[in-house]
Formats: C-alpha cells, sequence, structure tokens
C-alpha cells in the first residue's frame, strides 16, 4: 500500500526507492491528521481518554443523581397535593354527642369520643396479634413500607394475572385512614408511602399500633376496636377471648363481607385462617389454637338497639336550632327518666311481638311527658336495627277520633254543656254521610255520653254547628302544628298530624290549662364546661279557661272510666283520655293524661294497611296502662285540674226542638240537609261562613269509624 506519491508529473521518470519506514498504525494515520501544534497544545492540557470502566461509573452516578431528583420532586409534589392544610398533623376522632338522662346518668353516645380509645396494654396480648399476624407480619422489622412484602405481592398478582395480595403495610392503612380517601390509585399509593414513612418516624410502632386498633373500621357502623367489641360481642375489648380476637382480625379485610352476622361461615373461616398465622409466628401455642377453635365467638344476630337511639337522632337534628352550630363535642342533658324510657320500649316490643302479629299490626310508638312538655321517654318504632324512622315525631297519621277533644271544646265555646242533648242518628251533607261504629245509632244521647262512646255523627253535627274554622283554631291554640283542613270532615280526624304535637295538645288538660311546647333537652353543654342553652319558661301561657278545663276533664275522665279508654283505667286514679281508630283499623290510638303524666301511643303498618280490628281501645291503652302503672307507682294520687261543671246550659235541648225534630216519623234524608240549612246556615251566615257544609269531594266516603268497644 502507497502512502506517498510524487509531485512531479508521470512524463519524469524517476528510480522507484522502496521506503524503509513500516506501515503506520491507524492510531499514527489519525494523528497525522491533526496539526502537530494542536497535537502538543492539547495534550498540554492533560485530556486523557476515559476507560470504559469509568465511563460505567460516570453515567450510574448522572443516572442515581438524576433519579434522586426526580424522586425529590415527585414526592414534593405529592406532598403539596396531600389533602388539608394540617396534613401532618394525626386528626383528632370526630367528637358526638353524650345524651344525659334527666338524673345525669349517660343515656346514649352518638359519634366517636377520645374517651372510648383503649390503650394497646390494656388489652389482652392476643388482640393486637391477631391484627398483626393476618395484617402485617413483617410491622416490627419494616419501616412504613414494607419492600419485601411488595416484591412478594407483586409476584403474587402477575402470576395470578389478577390483584389477588396487597403489599400495604398496617401503617400504609392507617395513613389511609387518617389522611387520604379510598381511592385505588398509583397517586393516592404514593402519598400513602410518604404519610407512612412520616407516621414511623413520628411514633413508636406501639403506639402505630394503638392509633390502628382505635381508628380502623370493622363494619356494623363500629370504628375502633372498644366499639366493634360491643357491637359484635356486647362487652369491652378487655373481655375478648382468644376466639373472639380472632374473629375482630377476620374482619378487616372485608369488614361487610366478613361480618360474623350475616356470613358467619365465611367469618369462620377467616378466624381459622388467623389463629394458624399466629401459630406460625409464635404468638400462640398449637394447644390455645385448638382451644379456641373448640370455643369459637359466640356471634349472634340482633334485631334490637335500644330506642333511646331514636331520641339521639332527635336531638341531634335540634341541636343546630339552640346552638347554631353541628351536634358535635357536646354534653346534652335531656328530660328522660330512664326508667320509664326502659319501660316503655319494652311493653311496646312485647305487645306487638305478642299480640301485633295475630292482629296484623307490625308497628307502634310512644311519647310520654310530664304535663310541663318535657318528655320523658319516647319510642319511635319497634326496632331501630330494622328501621331508623322516628314514628312518635316525624309520622304523619290521620288521628281519628283522638282528634275529637278540640271539637268538644269548640261546642263548649258555644255554650253547650255535658248534658246537652244531641240526636245519634245517620244523615248526610251533600254527599258524605259519617257512619258510626258497626254502624249502630244511639238516638238522644248527652255530650259527654257520645265523647265517651266516641259517637261520629254527633262529633260531626257539633263541629258544623261551631264551625270547622274554629274547630281548627282550638286544636292550634291547643297545640297543632300541622296544617289542618276546615271541613266538616274534620271532626273525625282527617288531617294527618303527629304523635308528638298530639300529646302536647293534650297537656293543657292535664296541667290546668297551660299550653306546652313539647321538649326533650334541658341544657346543652360543651366539653369544656361552656353552657351553651338552658331551658327556661314552660310554654305560650293559658290556653284555657276554668269552665273549659273542668268540663273537658268532666267528659274526657268518663272515656276511661266507662266509654271506649276503659282499658286505661288506672285503679285508684282520676284518668282522662281518648281513643281514636280511622277507616279500615289502619291507625290506632291512645292518648292518656292524669295530673302527673301525659302520654299517646300509636299502632299500626307503615305501608297503612289495615289491621285485624285494632282499635284504639285494644292494644294502644294497654301499652299506654303497662307504663303509667309504672310511671305512678309510690306517686300520691292526685285528681285532675278543674272543678266539673255544677250546671249545664243544655242549648240544644232547650233552644231547639231537636227532639220533635229527630222523632218525627218518615223524615226523608234531605229533611235532615235542610234543617241543617235552615237552622246553623242562618247562624253562619251571621258569622260570615258558609250556609251549607260542604265536603270535598275525595273525603265524601271517608267516614272514620268509631272505636265503640
Amino acid at each position: 500500500m502507497k502512502f506517498f506519491r510524487s509531485s512531479k508529473p508521470k512524463s519524469a521518470k524517476r528510480k522507484r526507492v522502496t521506503p524503509t519506514l513500516t506501515a503506520p498504525s491507524r492510531r499514527d494515520s489519525a494523528r497525522s491528521s491533526v496539526p502537530r501544534r494542536s497535537r502538543k497544545s492539547k495534550a498540554g492540557r492533560g485530556e486523557r481518554r476515559r476507560s470504559p470502566t469509568m465511563r460505567v461509573v460516570f453515567w450510574s452516578m448522572t443516572f442515581v443523581m438524576w433519579g434522586v431528583i426526580g424522586l425529590i420532586g415527585i414526592a414534593g409534589y405529592m406532598v403539596y397535593a396531600l389533602p388539608g392544610q394540617d396534613i401532618f398533623t394525626i386528626p383528632k376522632r370526630t367528637e358526638g354527642i353524650v345524651l344525659l338522662a334527666d338524673n345525669g346518668e349517660v343515656l346514649a353516645e352518638s359519634g366517636m369520643f377520645l374517651g372510648d380509645d383503649v390503650r394497646l396494654r390494656d388489652l389482652p396480648s392476643y388482640v393486637p396479634q391477631a391484627v398483626l399476624a393476618i395484617e402485617d407480619r413483617r410491622f416490627r422489622q419494616h419501616f412504613g413500607v414494607d419492600l419485601v412484602a411488595l416484591a412478594r405481592a407483586m409476584y403474587s398478582n402477575f402470576k395470578a394475572g389478577r390483584v389477588v395480595q396487597g403489599g400495604s403495610t398496617l401503617t400504609q392503612q392507617l395513613a389511609k385512614n387518617l389522611f387520604l380517601k379510598p381511592e385505588r390509585t398509583l397517586h393516592r399509593k404514593l402519598q400513602e408511602a410518604i404519610l407512612a414513612l412520616w407516621i414511623e418516624h413520628k411514633f413508636s410502632k406501639d403506639e402505630i399500633l394503638q392509633l390502628y386498633l382505635n381508628r380502623v373500621y370493622y363494619g356494623a357502623g363500629a370504628y375502633g376496636v372498644e366499639a366493634a367489641s360491643k357491637a359484635y360481642f356486647s362487652k369491652s375489648a378487655r373481655q375478648l377471648t382468644l376466639a373472639e380476637a380472632a374473629s375482630m382480625a377476620a374482619l378487616l379485610k372485608a369488614p361487610s363481607r366478613l361480618n360474623p352476622k350475616s356470613n358467619p361461615k365465611g367469618s369462620r373461616k377467616r378466624s381459622l385462617l388467623v389463629l394458624n398465622s399466629m401459630v406460625k409466628e409464635g404468638y400462640i401455642t398449637s394447644a390455645e389454637a385448638k382451644r379456641a377453635v373448640n370455643r369459637p365467638a359466640d356471634v349472634k344476630a340482633v334485631d334490637y338497639i335500644p330506642a333511646t337511639q331514636y331520641i339521639v337522632d332527635w336531638v341531634e337534628e335540634l341541636v343546630p336550632e339552640y346552638t347554631g352550630s353541628k351536634a358535635a363535642g357536646l354534653i346534652v342533658q335531656t328530660s328522660i327518666d330512664p326508667r320509664l324510657q326502659a319501660v316503655a320500649e319494652r311493653s311496646l316490643r312485647r305487645r306487638l311481638v305478642n299480640q301485633g302479629a295475630k292482629l296484623n299490626a307490625t308497628q307502634g310508638a310512644m311519647v310520654v311527658m310530664n304535663p310541663t312538655g318535657e318528655i320523658v321517654a319516647m319510642v319511635g318504632g319497634k326496632s331501630y336495627i330494622k328501621s331508623q324512622f322516628n314514628r312518635a315525631v316525624s309520622a304523619k297519621r290521620q288521628p281519628g277520633s283522638a282528634f275529637k277533644p278540640f271539637v268538644y271544646l269548640s261546642a263548649i265555646d258555644m255554650g253547650f254543656g255535658p248534658n246537652s242533648v244531641v240526636e245519634d242518628e245517620r244523615f248526610c251533607i251533600d254527599r258524605w254521610c259519617p257512619e258510626n261504629y258497626n254502624k249502630k245509632y244511639f238516638g238522644q244521647v248527652t255530650l259527654k255520653s257520645a265523647l265517651a262512646r266516641s259517637i261520629n255523627t254527633v262529633a260531626v253535627r257539633l263541629a258544623v254547628e261551631a264551625g270547622p274554622a274554629l274547630v281548627v283554631s282550638n286544636a292550634k291554640r291547643m297545640g297543632i302544628k300541622s296544617k289542618l283542613e276546615a271541613l266538616p270532615s274534620i271532626a273525625l280526624g282527617t288531617s294527618e298530624v303527629s304523635l308528638l304535637e298530639l300529646v302536647g295538645a293534650y297537656a293543657p288538660f292535664a296541667n290546668g290549662g297551660l299550653g306546652v311546647f313539647p321538649n326533650v333537652i334541658k341544657r346543652i353543654i360543651s366539653t369544656d364546661g361552656r353552657i351553651l342553652y338552658e331551658r327556661k319558661g314552660q310554654g305560650p301561657g293559658k290556653v284555657l279557661d276554668p269552665a273549659e278545663l273542668g268540663t273537658m276533664n268532666h267528659m274526657l275522665e268518663a272515656v276511661v272510666s266507662s266509654g271506649t279508654g276503659k282499658r286505661a283505667r288506672l285503679e285508684g286514679r282520676e284518668v282522662g283520655g281518648k281513643t281514636g281508630t280511622t277507616q279500615s283499623y289502619k291507625d290506632a290510638w291512645f292518648i292518656g293524661y292524669t295530673a302527673q303524666y301525659v302520654a299517646g301511643v300509636w299502632v299500626g303498618n307503615d305501608n297503612s294497611k289495615p289491621t285485624k280490628r285494632v282499635t284504639g281501645g285494644s292494644l294502644p291503652a294497654q301499652i299506654w296502662k303497662d307504663v303509667m302503672v309504672a310511671a305512678h307507682a309510690n306517686l300520691p294520687a292526685v285528681p285532675l285540674p278543674g272543678e266539673p261543671p255544677s250546671s249545664d246550659n243544655d242549648l240544644l235541648g232547650d233552644s231547639w226542638p231537636i227532639d220533635d225534630f229527630f222523632q218525627s216519623a218518615g223524615r226523608a234524608e234531605e229533611t235532615i240537609t235542610t234543617f241543617f240549612r235552615d237552622i246553623f246556615g242562618n247562624r253562619r251566615q251571621e258569622q260570615g261562613g258558609f250556609t251549607e257544609p260542604r265536603v270535598r269531594t275525595r273525603q265524601r266516603n271517608n267516614g272514620v269509624q268509631d272505636d265503640n268497644r
């Protein structure tokens, strides 16, 4: 190979000279193309060619450095994106309310309180060990994130082709419960890991475990091991057996699916796995596990929660009206009497279970208050766990004949008395014909007898004479708040009311004629001791004058002593009250009172299906008596307030020839309508009312039945 050529033309002949130099190497050839001075200057700066090993080290360090910068950036963003301003502060438990009875006894707690926390050292050792054995075996070794568990989970999931195992540590679960939403995203998992590292740095392992046990959700609405232990086993977590502890730990994977109440088979299978894991980890021996298997956790499906929970729910709704803020972190003293509350719950439930099934009466409610309007007992339904709807407060039903006292009060305002006579006979207003119980009629009766027998025709006649508007007005002044329609049918209780307001409207008969505002809250105190509310005053003042009070109590006492409410009689005590039964026996009521207590009972069905002839004088009166016997134990007999009327102003008997009119033979139906128009209609014209009573079409056949039995 020739490396040099002559610069002279080819024509010039010269002798070839074979060079003595050896062929230069490729390196020399490359160097020969660079000027000598340039090569010397670069060499002077000490440039050296890097070796392959140095090149690998250089790029590795560069990659690590940028990786660290990237991780710091990602971590910074994740921290910035964390929810809340005080993210690195363990949030306090959401405080609820404590309900105290009138005597200071704790009735119920709603929400979660710091006082509910249980300390790790107070628990049997196997309670936390059961959790660690099944949830995080390497809890004592990892630093918040378990890389070994993550790798194992990734391998298992890859092998199965789906997610079958999780790698989250107990600390990560705590971080999620305390700070994050339950989202299954990579973004949330990274935040969870960062928070887990912070928790591990901030707290000891025992503190983390204690936090976890007190905050984790165990199903059935129970947060924390103490609340869950009470919910499932009716005992403190300090008293759990090994089998019960295993059952509790088994819940954590899927609280709803592995609930021992709804899925005992699945719960037991998972509990056996927990016990085996505890043996494997050395927490218990095989013999101890075997004994636990032979004595499994006894979890019973409970369909009963104390009816005080109805009161708790109602109080939570009321508190913002008194304090202007959410019901949290408060101590609320109520007027509830724990003894009577227990009696009311027991009686209502027992009667409905024993007699309700035969009579197709599945639900009931009761309110007991003292004459000032303070509620001492309330039951909103047969079973709170099956239905949280408070029928005592929220349900609106037709009261039937239990509304009649307001009609008779209106008649008294018109000048009638207990011995005023009116004819009980079939009649119609347009095409609406009110009927009595079993369609029986008694002819001439006094007002006192008509109310005691709960005669419908008499009540309608009185309502028409006094005017439906006056009846509505009297019901309102006594305490009814619901909308009432001023129609003749109002006499039979066709406008819906709640049990609470109806009982409150009877209270003036018991307390001497004073209106009341039904109430249950006496005092509201913050957890730091500040009094936020204290009840003062009793109600709207005088709503009945002495004559009205004495006359009404005289007649309403006859309802219980000799009328439809005889089953509510209390030996040796004066009792007033009224039964009520609506069309087709859909609703049955008894509202009764003494000078010391006022109470009301409703029985029926939520879907308004008819009962099997349940009247207000039967099951409701029996429940009422059960509770009132207990309420009046050791109390002196006190007469009802008001003097009975000394003489009666018999307007119906003396002023109009009503006896002759109704005894005339062969009088047609339209004659009765003419009678109302000629006699009652003229008076209505003078008072600016209507001249002929009319009933809306939808109410024409709404003949509310009398509970005359």
